[in-house]
């Protein structure tokens, strides 16, 4: 099988130092920790621009969730690698700025695992999608208040890693927004 740069992940340590590169449906079958990102856009009335992503994806099919997330490649900086997936998923580009991280570790839908250094990215678009419907299905923009009390009620309809920014890294998520321009 012929692999592409954007096939692999790039293995860290706890202290995001890099280890190496895995395919990366095998990195997920094994459970190994490697870098991600989250980014999350908001617009001028401080709305979260929220991604549905498509059924067919390789987990967490049909589930709410932040702007866009993935993993950037060998040698991409997480805010290029932020930038090219906004542009790839959602179909804009906006200022990206790298926030906090932390690292989870979650049991997915399907046998896999999801081990990951996740870096948070911060950006600001009054832009409207133009969805690449084999990553996201919909968006919809909601305030931060009105999604975490939807989490309570439907923590199912939401993927695992915005649960735990939401409801463990919120503070950091909403301080990191009041240094940015909204």
């Amino acid at each position: 099988m012929n692999h592409t740069a954007q096939d692999h992940v790039i293995l860290v340590d706890e202290y995001d130092q890099e280890l190496g590169l895995m395919e990366k449906h095998e990195a997920h079958k094994k459970g190994l920790l490697h870098r991600a990102f989250s980014a999350f856009v908001f617009n001028s009335n401080g709305e979260l621009l929220l991604q549905r992503r498509a059924f067919g994806k390789y987990h967490s099919e049909g589930l709410w969730t932040n702007t866009c997330c993935s993993h950037p490649i060998s040698g991409e900086s997480i805010v290029d690698a932020g930038k090219r997936r906004l542009g790839e998923e959602m179909g804009f580009e906006t200022q990206l700025t790298p926030t906090f991280n932390f690292i989870y570790k979650a049991e997915l839908d399907n046998g896999f695992t999801e081990y990951e250094l996740d870096h948070v990215l911060i950006g600001i678009s009054d832009e409207t999608p133009h969805l690449n419907t084999s990553e996201a299905m919909s968006f919809k923009w909601a305030n931060l208040s009105d999604i975490k009390a939807d989490m309570v009620n439907n923590p199912a309809q939401y993927t695992v890693w915005f649960r735990i920014i939401m409801n463990e890294h919120f503070e950091e998520l909403t301080s990191s927004i009041a240094h940015e321009s909204l």
